[in-house]
């Protein structure tokens, strides 16, 4: 077990140096929250001020939603550095050593799993700045970056399988496209629960973008309802263990076919 974890410790230094080699690609990841945390929030602001939305600022209200959907859409393409993996050859040269089947498959989750924190912390530290109030202190924010490494994990994972399995970067271009809108709109991110068409309601019930928004979000409260963030949390939890299996279970599948 403890061969293992280092082995996968050593493949995420690999994938993290790569990503230190690109300084702009981490601007560029950050280009995008900044825009929805303070464009929208400045768009909408006056949404706060419609009856059953219970939130005073709506800036506050949005930064966990801005966390999540940062989370969401940077892990969705975790897939597409396995299949550079793959064309470049490097993926097949890893399984002629002695290195963890599960290390190869893994080490790009965990680097995106502390690239997700990463960005998760600069998002809240910017949305302080621009004046959002976290009334639920350091233990809620801890739970909303702990909610979005874990939806990173997931869809990371869930990449990487798909990856695997149709190692076409438009395959993966498509999917992402098709997933990325409906998962953030089906869910709180934007506007409140109660003013939701119900249909939309009950979709995000068994959304995890929802969850994780939710955990998140009643972390950050005054009176937190610790109900929805052991609910929420422990369902993400278990399908992000799912999601890896899954990805180690069709990494292996590639291997008996090379």
């Amino acid at each position: 077990m403890s061969n293992s974890l280092t082995q996968t410790w050593f493949m995420t230094q690999r994938q993290l140096m790569a990503l230190v080699r690109q300084p702009a690609f981490l601007v560029i990841t950050l280009i995008q929250p900044v825009i929805w945390l303070f464009l929208f929030g400045n768009l909408f602001k006056k949404v706060t001020e419609l009856p059953g939305f219970g939130s005073g600022s709506y800036l506050d209200y949005l930064v966990p939603g801005v966390v999540v959907m940062s989370a969401l859409s940077s892990s969705m393409w975790a897939g597409m550095g396995t299949l550079e993996e793959i064309e470049r050859g490097t993926l097949n040269r890893f399984l002629t050593t002695p290195v963890s089947r599960g290390a190869i498959m893994n080490g790009n989750v965990v680097q995106n799993a502390l690239s997700v924190a990463l960005q998760s912390v600069i998002i809240v530290v910017l949305g302080k700045l621009g004046g959002a109030d976290y009334p639920g202190g350091a233990a809620g924010l801890i739970i909303l970056v702990v909610a979005g490494v874990l939806l990173g994990t997931i869809f990371g994972a869930m990449s990487n399988a798909i990856g695997m399995t149709v190692r076409q970067r438009e395959s993966i271009i498509g999917i992402n496209t098709f997933l990325l809108l409906p998962l953030t709109f089906l869910s709180s991110a934007f506007m409140a629960p109660e003013l939701m068409p119900s249909w939309m309601r009950h979709i995000a019930d068994f959304n995890p973008v929802n969850w994780a928004i939710v955990a998140g979000r009643s972390a950050m409260a005054a009176d937190p309802d610790w109900g929805d963030v052991l609910t929420r949390g422990g369902a993400l939890l278990a399908l992000a263990v799912a999601a890896v299996w899954l990805s180690t279970r069709t990494f292996r599948t590639y291997q008996r076919s090379v």
